[in-house]
């Protein structure tokens, strides 16, 4: 039996645009909580995001921090939901971009599913590195440098990655592994 991961005091960020796949931001922030974690939703949009199932349009969520307020350095790790829409407009965002390559900068965990990775070739942090994704990333990640493999869930150093929905109890297993895993918490032995 897996040992339970306590994430109590670690603050995760969740970074999605318009389109993410709702499965793959409530699963994983649902586990993040119920290990003890603070997670915040940070988005582009303003007000609301809207998630998808699949190609329809689902729940609206709260964005918790805007992107353009957002600073890594307040985060412990970083939290990358999948659907198609949402990675494909983060990467054409340079503060988005920017904000997922300061984790990588710091050391800090990331996990991504799906077409996450997207985000991450764009950021530049894929060179030399193992991980899986949605299948039609993987000449992306491929020509980014990455070695991509098709299983359930990848770890490679601080990243976690796997390829979708049905891959989310042993991404969400990993993922609270690693975060677990990653030093002390953001702010921890200040008074």
């Amino acid at each position: 039996m897996a040992q339970k991961s306590d994430l109590t005091g670690r603050k995760v960020a969740i970074l999605v645009a318009e389109g993410f796949e709702q499965v793959e931001m409530t699963e994983p922030r649902k586990a993040l909580q119920d290990a003890g974690a603070q997670t915040t939703l940070v988005s582009p949009e303003k007000g609301q995001v809207v998630a998808f199932k699949h190609h329809d349009k689902a729940d609206s969520f709260p964005v918790d921090l805007p992107l353009d307020q957002a600073n890594a350095g307040e985060f412990d790790a970083l939290l990358l939901p999948g659907g198609a829409l949402n990675p494909d407009a983060l990467r054409m965002l340079p503060k988005a971009v920017e904000f997922v390559k300061s984790f990588f900068d710091a050391g800090k965990p990331v996990a991504a599913i799906c077409h996450a990775p997207w985000t991450l070739i764009e950021a530049d942090v894929l060179e030399g590195r193992t991980l899986t994704s949605w299948p039609s990333l993987q000449t992306d990640a491929r020509n980014a440098g990455a070695n991509w493999v098709d299983q359930q869930v990848v770890v490679d150093g601080n990243l976690v990655t796997s390829r979708k929905p049905d891959d989310i109890p042993a991404f969400n297993e990993r993922m609270l592994a690693i975060f677990a895993d990653a030093g002390q918490p953001v702010g921890a032995g200040k008074a």
